[in-house]
């Protein structure tokens, strides 16, 4: 499998790249925006790690020009920032996961291996709940005639809550099936993924809720 990593810090990136070789992955390295978005444009990668804050280009203006181009590569973004604003910037802007500065490079392996395995083939039928629908291969959730872009992970828990209508969701759920482990630091995750979606939906105006069953998980309510 073939890595793009996209970073400034040229030791951090160097790093990283020897930690994924070690894994037997091939690594390209690019140190700036501008050079990051030409190897995205001109190879094809099994997984993107693309740094926020970068010289020429930052890593948001990146990962919209390859959406923009259609271009589906799952991306993971590194940022210094912990804010839940610029967390939501990026996977607005099509991010699948992102990492917070510091980070293991145990953790980051793991988030690599969770995102390359789940790239598969799009399903023809667009699973819907209520008065939402999921379009598969745009990565979106429409409802009336509005849309909003999904993160591959809103996107794909999303998913699971349909599949599971009527019923509960439960955090254990979440992160096998999404992030691929049973790590019981990935729960908080869970949570700020839920977040999102919840605003997504207020923003379309869904009659669609995530209704939380405390201490246990989450179930879709809303349906027509």
């Amino acid at each position: 499998m073939r890595i793009l990593v996209v970073e400034d810090e040229i030791g951090l990136a160097e790093a990283v790249g020897a930690i994924l070789r070690s894994e037997k992955y091939t690594v390209d390295i690019a140190n700036d925006g501008q050079a990051g978005l030409e190897y995205a444009l001109s190879e094809d990668y099994d997984c993107i790690i693309l740094d926020i804050m970068l010289p020429k280009m930052n890593g948001l203006d990146v990962l919209s020009c390859l959406r923009v181009k259609e271009i589906e590569t799952p991306v993971l973004l590194l940022t210094a920032r912990s804010e839940t604003d610029d967390k939501i910037k990026g996977l607005d802007c099509g991010a699948d996961d992102y990492m917070t500065k510091p980070f293991s490079m145990g953790e980051l392996l793991a988030r690599v291996r969770a995102m390359t395995r789940r790239r598969s083939i799009v399903p023809d039928i667009n699973p819907k709940y209520g008065d939402i629908t999921l379009e598969m291969k745009k990565g979106e959730m429409i409802c009336g005639g509005n849309s909003v872009a999904l993160g591959r992970k809103e996107f794909q828990m999303l998913e699971l809550l349909i599949s599971n209508a009527g019923q509960i969701t439960t955090k254990e759920q979440f992160v096998t099936k999404i992030w691929g482990s049973d790590d019981e630091s990935e729960y908080n995750n869970v949570e700020v993924y839920i977040s999102f979606l919840r605003k997504k939906l207020a923003m379309l105006h869904s009659d669609v809720q995530i209704k939380t069953r405390r201490g246990i998980g989450y179930c879709l309510e809303g349906a027509k």
